[in-house]
């Protein structure tokens, strides 16, 4: 996500850097990169490998990444590098990469977004599961206490209630994966009360009661919230809101890819936030970066992975 260059030098980030911190005391995962034939994305492999967090496994024209290497004075001698023809064969091949459990992560490259997950969402070669799959943004907003998730602001356009389910789920596991001790998740609408009349408001209140069932797990659940009254808790308590999100939101539900993306973006441009995103719901995360996000950002969003990878290991391990 494009940041604004005005941004204070003072500012720290430190909710990123303690991601990348966490992640180095991980075990590195493997990934595959899909077509990084630019210096933005070689960039973030190069420096996620040295620091440990991630092996890549560079997918795309052999002489295309070589290129770009030379032309950012990477060295990629010692990373494995599968020669594509392009940009499509690249996804395929990375995602083929993951059937073959060779690789727990994919990486977006520089192919568009939508030629990565057509290759995830592929009927007999992709790597879907039950699971909706649904977009994360890990944000960190400057003089705001704790990192906000934000979802779906880039993958399901219009959810309905079933899809809804899904990105809360995923959202909720996330949250856990980053190591939140408690999960309060708001879900978002232009007001607190239900109004028949809109939407959203609806389907708040019944993923709030599909959470009060256990259809939903792992998080207390609110809404509908307007944004003012899941952040901040004198907004709450003027509106007169008892809940133990509301004021206290780690994790907001936005209606729709819409709502979601001004949110972001309006955070980004006006806040001086930064962005860090990942797809969740396939076989396995999904780290999707932009070539405006500062290196940092995009190396939080390979750690965040890492942590996904770490959470679904132990889960496992417990299981078995």
């Amino acid at each position: 996500m494009p940041q604004d260059s005005s941004r204070s030098d003072a500012a720290r980030h430190e909710k990123y850097e303690r991601l990348v911190e966490a992640a180095r005391k991980m075990p590195g995962i493997v990934t595959a990169v899909a077509h990084p034939c630019d210096e933005v994305s070689l960039e973030s492999a190069v420096e996620a490998a040295r620091l440990g967090i991630v092996t890549p496994i560079l997918c795309g024209p052999q002489a295309k990444i070589r290129a770009a290497a030379d032309k950012a004075r990477l060295d990629v001698g010692s990373l494995e590098l599968i020669d594509t023809e392009h940009s499509h064969a690249a996804a395929a091949k990375a995602v083929e990469l993951v059937r073959a459990g060779r690789a727990e992560a994919l990486m977006k490259g520089s192919l568009h977004t939508d030629e990565l997950m057509a290759a995830v969402v592929a009927r007999d070669t992709g790597i879907r599961t039950a699971r909706r799959i649904s977009h994360c943004f890990v944000m960190d907003v400057p003089n705001h206490a704790n990192a906000l998730i934000i979802s779906d602001a880039a993958v399901n356009i219009a959810p309905d209630l079933e899809a809804k389910v899904d990105i809360v789920q995923n959202a909720i596991d996330l949250a856990h994966a980053l190591g939140a001790d408690e999960v309060r998740v708001a879900i978002l609408s232009a007001m607190e009360t239900v109004n028949p009349k809109v939407p959203s408001t609806i389907e708040a209140a019944a993923l709030c009661k599909m959470a009060d069932r256990g259809q939903i797990t792992g998080a207390l659940l609110d809404g509908p919230l307007a944004l003012d009254n899941a952040i901040s808790r004198d907004a709450a308590a003027m509106k007169h809101i008892v809940s133990p999100v509301a004021g206290r939101a780690n994790v907001l539900i936005v209606p729709d890819l819409e709502a979601g993306n001004m949110l972001a973006k309006s955070l980004s441009f006006l806040a001086n936030a930064d962005a860090a995103g990942i797809v969740l719901g396939a076989r396995v995360p999904i780290i999707l970066t932009s070539r405006a996000d500062s290196l940092l950002t995009r190396l939080a969003s390979c750690a965040v992975a890492v942590l996904v990878v770490a959470a679904r290991r132990a889960k496992a391990a417990v299981t078995v």
